[in-house]
């Protein structure tokens, strides 16, 4: 009896689970092509979890919230969200913006998951957002966890003069941090990625470019432009995505959804929901009564939320 007890504890032991540590077993990530590889080369996916915007959900930029995503969740990235629009933003309070991201990417650091330090406009800041992701460069750039996200979500900006943004700021993150992934956004919500596949940044290395989409809205004319362009060679990453009407409420459509997983999955697309937050809309997986550090139960998670912890636990094994 102890023999076959040892075993099962054994098995128990070595088979995956939440305490695997993704960095110490991917390293630091490179772009091959159009995929994202660990350090040998071979092709990683990360799937995990945005929190909400810093500015409105500063509760849950906390180590122990980070430490519970990669533990109960199985998020083996998650997407720190710096607002930079609505108020409190980072634009009128830095001070408060680090205070809250500081302790995210730290964590997640501690934690062995890579995170996303992401800065999330809708409108273009660029000598401001040079200064920071210099700044961030310069103080995580040593860490394989980081990844950096140069501008969420475009709205009224042209490719063109995205481009200028973008290689002006990967510049200056290459000066203290060589070979971290940098994400980079593409014009309309991150939905016009057949225009970037045309004609993307040249003279860079390690750049992904982000598709946003929410699946009862966005379908099978979004999902034919990225599969068109990953298999043109352009390395894509969705930093964003749920499963109801892109604008974050209404009901969720199961069946869209689970096309969009399967495509991510057949290419081998990264991809991050949206998000720990609890607001009273369909896409904010918590109810107002979860507590802050995580140690979610099951009845203050909301639907979306279960959903996407039971993705992430199925996927992220």
């Amino acid at each position: 009896m102890k023999k076959y007890l040892l075993t099962l504890l054994t098995v128990f032991c070595l088979s995956p689970s939440f305490a695997t540590n993704p960095v110490k077993e991917w390293g630091q990530l490179q772009v091959k092509g159009a995929q994202l590889c660990d350090n040998n080369g071979d092709p990683v996916v990360l799937r995990g979890v945005s929190l909400g915007w810093h500015n409105l959900w500063p509760r849950f930029y906390n180590t122990k919230a980070i430490k519970w995503l990669k533990d109960d969740w199985h998020a083996n990235i998650i997407r720190a969200a710096m607002g930079i629009q609505i108020e409190d933003n980072y634009l009128d309070n830095p001070e408060f913006a680090m205070k809250c991201m500081s302790p995210v990417i730290e964590s997640a650091i501690k934690n062995g998951v890579y995170v996303i330090i992401d800065w999330h406009a809708h409108t273009m800041h660029t000598k401001e957002a040079t200064t920071f992701f210099t700044n961030m460069a310069k103080k995580y750039g040593k860490y394989p966890n980081v990844i950096y996200e140069l501008y969420n979500e475009p709205v009224g900006d042209n490719w063109d003069s995205l481009k200028v943004y973008g290689k002006t700021i990967i510049t200056a993150i290459r000066q203290y941090d060589p070979d971290n992934i940098i994400l980079m956004g593409c014009p309309h919500w991150d939905q016009d990625i057949d225009i970037v596949a045309a004609s993307p940044i040249e003279g860079v290395s390690n750049v992904m470019y982000t598709v946003h989409f929410y699946a009862a809205t966005h379908k099978d004319f979004l999902r034919n432009k990225m599969k068109a362009a990953v298999e043109g060679g352009l390395p894509v990453f969705v930093s964003e995505c749920a499963g109801m009407e892109a604008s974050g409420d209404g009901p969720l459509n199961t069946e869209e959804w689970q096309k969009w997983i399967d495509l991510m999955e057949n290419l081998k697309i990264s991809w991050i929901n949206w998000s720990i937050s609890d607001k009273n809309e369909t896409c904010s997986m918590l109810l107002p009564r979860a507590k802050s550090e995580g140690n979610w139960t099951n009845d203050i998670i909301k639907p979306y939320g279960k959903k996407v912890r039971d993705y992430l636990r199925e996927y992220n094994k």
